[in-house]
């Protein structure tokens, strides 16, 4: 594996690697989550590139910036481990140079849910992402569905700016116990640890009252926000169309089911997509007596 620091020697290099190429944007503190996109991204394409990257643009004051977890060393490691092509890390100089002032921003889209609360971060997402497409040119980005805002902004900007790559958007990967992975879990307590995975089992009730035809927002949220355990709380909780991200007054599929759980000062990103089939029945089997519950009380 190559590693190269700035964005002319990452485009020489990414120019000689064998077509199709797959690329694989990161923050570091490397997970399995990342390894199964890089996975992906090898058997779908002949070369693989990998970026590490904590990039301040997406952190707003008083935000994890400096105490994001970094681990530079073993993350070599993995991406020797997974046959990646080309790492390309740069510093924030090279990045940023002074004077740089630039930004990308994607309306309404980059401004609701995370855009919401946290001002400025998708800018910054969009800003970063168009410069590492522009240095590695691959044929295909993966991304994964954990963040899936994220990724409809970084889809968003794709299609409008006319860039000539596919967008890979593959599935969350979790814990045995349902917690998706992120490189921010490791700031979790033992209490708060045990409790996240109620995330995704609070989503996953609402996720099936959807799915089994329960409309209201509101009744389809009954089924699952009582079941976030302390110390977690919401910060929010929602079901939203999955191309615009705007909330359903009435639900309908496709659907997604987003939120955001907040333990102490951590916070704990999750989302379940509601399809147009029927199916869903490894979530809606177990949960039908609830969601029967809910049907019962939407009729009175």
């Amino acid at each position: 594996m190559q590693t190269v620091r700035t964005p002319g020697s990452a485009r020489a290099i990414a120019r000689t690697l064998r077509r199709p190429v797959g690329f694989v944007p990161t923050m570091g503190a490397l997970h399995e989550g990342h390894r199964s996109l890089m996975r992906r991204a090898r058997a779908e394409n002949a070369s693989v590139v990998a970026s590490i990257f904590v990039n301040p643009l997406q952190f707003g004051p008083g935000e994890d910036f400096e105490k994001y977890p970094r681990a530079f060393a073993r993350d070599l490691e993995i991406l020797e481990e997974e046959g990646v092509d080309l790492l390309y890390a740069p510093a924030a100089e090279r990045m940023y140079p002074p004077g740089f002032a630039a930004r990308i921003g994607l309306g309404r889209l980059g401004s609701v849910f995370e855009g919401a609360r946290r001002p400025g971060h998708f800018d910054g997402v969009a800003t970063v992402v168009a410069k590492l497409l522009h240095a590695i040119e691959p044929t295909s980005l993966y991304l994964g569905q954990k963040d899936v805002q994220q990724a409809a902004v970084l889809r968003a900007m794709v299609r409008d700016l006319d860039m000539a790559t596919n967008v890979v958007v593959a599935a969350t990967v979790r814990e045995p116990d349902g917690l998706a992975l992120s490189s921010r879990n490791v700031y979790l307590s033992e209490v708060e640890r045990r409790a996240a995975p109620s995330i995704y089992r609070a989503l996953s009730a609402i996720a099936a009252a959807v799915a089994s035809g329960v409309t209201d927002p509101a009744l389809a949220r009954a089924a699952g926000e009582g079941l976030l355990e302390a110390p977690l709380v919401w910060e929010y909780l929602a079901i939203v169309d999955p191309q615009t991200f705007e909330e359903y007054g009435t639900c309908v599929r496709p659907a997604l089911v987003l939120a955001v759980a907040r333990a102490g000062a951590t916070r704990l990103l999750d989302n379940v997509p509601v399809s147009t089939a029927a199916g869903l029945d490894p979530i809606v089997t177990p949960l039908r007596p609830l969601v029967k519950r809910i049907e019962t009380r939407s009729l009175r």
